[in-house]
């Protein structure tokens, strides 16, 4: 008795004597569950990094508004008043919207807020909120043609249907329209464009993109398929395992959609979207900021192909087997690839290895990088142009290996190779385009946009095809000027 009695004395002196560090556990447990990795990165931060894809009106688009291109939106606001919420500033970073779940899977962007719904597949790699939004399927046609299409889905047997990638548009198709031919294409204007001139004999939209587009082209009708179908869950989506942020976003959400602010939101989304301008005092500044960019793309990558290409092509040249195929081998990997895997690779390989690369950057070192094995290529062939006399006469009077390429070889070279260099600048500012996947501003970035914007598919591809040929035809006539005086101080 006397040891059961002294036991429980030993127990009870243990628990007074371990209090005060069951009130820190106490304490550290509550602070686990007031934070979570995300909401702490964007804490630390200062800033919510909104990713979403421009080219969805009334979701989000661009607008001039006081004279300054701005994306707005309904969900650009909401995005605005979530950020407001959790105490940061909202940076919106804007990009293709398949590249969107890649950009939060990597850390380039902190939540998506485009649109985005709810699927069983995608909630395997990324987190959802609560729903905003839950429209309806519609099917839009022209409405020259709606007499051939009813609501029964069948009547489209046979039809080419276009849908956007990785979308549940595209679900919708592959999973109710098997007896359709799926067209599936990055961004909404260019599905409009097809339609427009009827390649395609209908696109699948959420019904407030589909009534913006009919509200503004009358040649559209909509089309509501039988049995109704909603889209889904349209949410934001966020980093896998963040509960804290998830609750968070979910208690702003609620606010907004009871509050009333999401209705006002769509509504003045729908008033800029018909905002009374004109097609170029809304978005000439759009074009000539493509441009720009398209150009500087350009030069940059350039400069790095040229660089780049010379080393290459001298370590193909070169005696040593070790940097002959280093040489060979970047050469051939890099011409055997496509530069849109080049882009994706750098854009998001830079991230996983600790350098948070602006889309700019990655779209001009991806550039680069592509440029410098075609360019080895044309310097290679312009060195061995060059007669190997030359050479032995350089070093018969005494100059080292180096200095004969450095003085006497590469000079005579660029004169050969000059109109292929030029060649490949035009190459590369019309390869630019490639790069606005990964949310690069540049020309065919900014004419996607104004697309979406405007509703007019065709009408912005003019005037960027116009501006591509005064840039390539203008660059053309300058190379041609060099090389002719080039050819005058060598007679």
């Amino acid at each position: 008795m006397q040891k059961i009695i002294k036991k429980i004395m030993i127990v009870t002196m243990l628990s007074i004597m371990l209090m005060p560090f069951a009130g820190i556990l106490g304490q550290s447990k509550v602070s686990a569950a007031t934070t979570d990795p995300a909401l702490t990165k964007i804490k630390k931060k200062g800033t919510l990094v909104i990713g979403l894809s421009a080219d969805y009106a009334p979701f989000e688009f661009h607008a001039t508004v006081n004279g300054r291109d701005q994306i707005v939106g309904f969900e650009v606001d909401m995005a605005k008043q979530i950020a407001e919420d959790l105490g940061v500033k909202p940076v919106i970073k804007e990009m293709g919207f398949d590249g969107l779940i890649g950009a939060l899977q990597t850390g380039k962007i902190d939540v998506i807020i485009s649109g985005i719904n709810a699927t069983p597949e995608r909630e395997q790699v990324v987190d959802f909120s609560e729903a905003y939004l839950k429209p309806l399927q519609t099917i839009m046609v022209l409405k020259k043609d709606a007499s051939k299409y009813s609501s029964n889905l069948s009547s489209f047997a046979g039809k080419k249907i276009g849908a956007q990638k990785q979308t549940t548009q595209e679900t919708y198709v592959q999973d109710n329209m098997s007896s359709s031919t799926l067209v599936s294409l990055q961004k909404v204007p260019d599905l409009v464009a097809q339609l427009s001139t009827g390649k395609i004999a209908g696109i699948v939209l959420n019904e407030p993109i589909s009534k913006a587009y009919t509200q503004q082209n009358k040649t559209f009708k909509i089309i509501y398929p039988k049995p109704a179908s909603g889209e889904g869950a349209v949410s934001v989506a966020m980093p896998k395992n963040s509960p804290v942020l998830k609750s968070k976003i979910n208690a702003s959400i609620t606010n907004i959609v009871k509050s009333g602010k999401l209705a006002a939101y769509q509504k003045k989304a729908n008033k800029l979207m018909f905002a009374d301008q004109s097609f170029w005092a809304k978005y000439g500044n759009l074009f000539i900021k493509g441009t720009l960019l398209t150009l500087a793309l350009a030069a940059i990558a350039v400069v790095i192909g040229v660089i780049l290409g010379t080393v290459f092509a001298l370590f193909k040249l070169s005696p040593n087997f070790i940097l002959k195929a280093i040489g060979n081998i970047y050469v051939e990997y890099v011409r055997g690839t496509p530069l849109l895997v080049q882009a994706f690779m750098v854009f998001f390989g830079t991230q996983v290895i600790g350098f948070n690369l602006s889309a700019f950057a990655a779209g001009a070192l991806a550039m680069g990088l592509n440029s410098a094995a075609y360019v080895a290529e044309i310097i290679r062939s312009g060195i061995n142009s060059v007669d190997n006399g030359q050479n032995e006469a350089a070093r018969s009077l005494g100059l080292s290996k180096g200095k004969a390429m450095r003085y006497i070889i590469l000079p005579q070279a660029v004169k050969n190779i000059l109109p292929a260099l030029g060649n490949e600048f035009v190459t590369v500012i019309k390869e630019g385009s490639v790069v606005s996947v990964i949310g690069v501003g540049e020309l065919m970035f900014q004419t996607g946009v104004v697309q979406g914007a405007s509703f007019k598919p065709f009408f912005p591809l003019v005037i960027t095809s116009l501006i591509y040929f005064v840039l390539t035809f203008g660059i053309s006539r300058a190379l041609g000027y060099a090389e002719n005086r080039m050819n005058k101080t060598s007679r």
